[in-house]
């Protein structure tokens, strides 16, 4: 059994305790004739994923129905029928269910923390209901609070600061936080009320924090939670109306799958990316989409097809201009493109003009995560060149710069640096070994 993280939610929200519940689920079954003798330890089992039987489950949705003013469903309170999935077009019961999801994973749930990411069909899905029809023709919504632009620009702020606290201090130290600001402002939000026009604006803004939440996620290892967050940023892109959004959401969505070394879906998810996105899109990510679709492409060792990518990559970098790119494209900065290409041409072995792009990334500006990262890239050239020393001073700059982060995939990096610099013999790649142990051996 699964714990039911949609009743909890919706206890939550109506302000209704277990007793609560079970006594007024006696008083409606005594209602209806049944004599039912439910307690708070029956709710508690309900919670943990068992399902009553007969009439219960009509009660509940009763007693929550007239308590939060809107009409619920077998589905809505986590009672439908096993293995049936609910309409996820339904914007309404997905917002239910991803603020469910989010709450849960605020309370640290162990079996949310440690969910494995989706494959097959289910991985494939929400990205296939993105790009195909029906649309949204109407989000507005009733319900408290009132929602109005000044809310939306909230949001919009906040995703601001968490993405800059992400890049400081990384995704262990940030997720907290934004998972907390999510179940405590974004969700009563989405549940308010508001017109279709503010409510596309709503979608928008709060699609952006949870894309961020995803990215935390994702820097924490957890694999499967960040998956389902990237599922639900792209369903409130498609609420919005945004597709240049919506094709950010997907870039995520091809980064875990290159990560996950799902390389087949990486190149599919990317091309659905361009394609949906079509005019829409950004240079920036046009360019991010076409690098990544490379590496995928260079690792199922598919050199043709890398070249390609690589060349379409390298167009549509000469056409960004920062100050048109999206709020979210920002990590799109000078040098991005020539790290992931050189990452593609290291899984080639294709060592020189790696080191080339390697190098001009590491030139130019980008913020402290990113230089880290560009650094790792040039670090895994030199040794490739047979450059150790070279490639010990670049790991030890990048540790540095790295001090103070808490990152799983940072730390990961670090990892495979110091298991190839272990390789090489000389004093330079022992003291880069030596000092990489010393800040592994801190636990994030």
């Amino acid at each position: 059994m699964e714990p039911n993280s949609l009743l909890d939610a919706l206890l939550d929200e109506a302000g209704m305790s277990h007793a609560g519940l079970a006594a007024r689920v006696n008083t409606a079954g005594w209602a209806r004739g049944r004599t039912l003798s439910y307690d708070h330890t029956a709710v508690g089992r309900w919670l943990k994923g068992q399902r009553p039987r007969q009439i219960v489950p009509d009660l509940i949705c009763d007693i929550l129905s007239e308590r939060l003013q809107r009409l619920l469903s077998h589905d809505d309170i986590g009672m439908g029928k096993p293995g049936a999935t609910p309409p996820p077009t339904a914007l309404a019961g997905f917002v239910e269910r991803a603020t469910a999801l989010w709450r849960s994973d605020q309370q640290q749930r162990a079996d949310v923390q440690a969910a494995p990411a989706l494959v097959g069909t289910a991985a494939v899905m929400p990205v296939w209901e993105w790009e195909n029809p029906p649309d949204d023709l109407d989000v507005s919504r009733t319900g408290t609070p009132r929602v109005g632009l000044s809310d939306v620009e909230m949001l919009r702020a906040a995703r601001t600061r968490y993405e800059s606290m992400y890049r400081a201090s990384g995704g262990v130290a940030t997720r907290g936080r934004i998972v907390g600001f999510l179940t405590s402002h974004t969700a009563p939000l989405l549940r308010g009320s508001y017109t279709d026009h503010v409510g596309r604006d709503l979608c928008r803004a709060s699609g952006g924090l949870v894309a961020v939440s995803g990215i935390c996620a994702y820097d924490s290892d957890a694999q499967g939670l960040a998956q389902r967050y990237f599922h639900h940023a792209l369903r409130l892109a498609k609420a919005s109306g945004d597709r240049a959004f919506g094709g950010y959401v997907i870039a995520l969505l091809v980064n875990q799958s290159v990560f996950l070394k799902d390389y087949r879906q990486a190149v599919a998810f990317a091309e659905a990316g361009l394609r949906t996105a079509g005019g829409h899109i950004s240079p920036g990510l046009a360019t991010d989409l076409n690098a990544m679709q490379a590496k995928a492409f260079a690792r199922l060792g598919d050199i043709r097809a890398a070249h390609r990518a690589m060349s379409r990559a390298e167009a549509a970098a000469a056409m960004i201009r920062p100050d048109e790119e999206p709020p979210e494209t920002g990590y799109v900065q000078p040098g991005l493109v020539e790290a992931q290409l050189a990452e593609a041409l290291i899984s080639l072995q294709d060592w020189s003009p790696a080191h080339t792009f390697a190098e001009e990334a590491v030139r130019s500006q980008a913020h402290a995560r990113g230089r880290v990262h560009r650094l790792a890239t040039l670090t895994t050239v030199d040794l490739g060149r047979g450059e150790p020393e070279l490639a010990a001073a670049n790991a030890l700059t990048a540790l540095d710069i790295a001090s103070g982060m808490e990152s799983q995939r940072l730390r990961d990096r670090f990892v495979a640096l110091r298991a190839k610099l272990a390789g090489h013999g000389s004093s330079a790649t022992r003291e880069a070994v030596e000092q990489i142990d010393a800040s592994l051996s801190v636990p994030l």
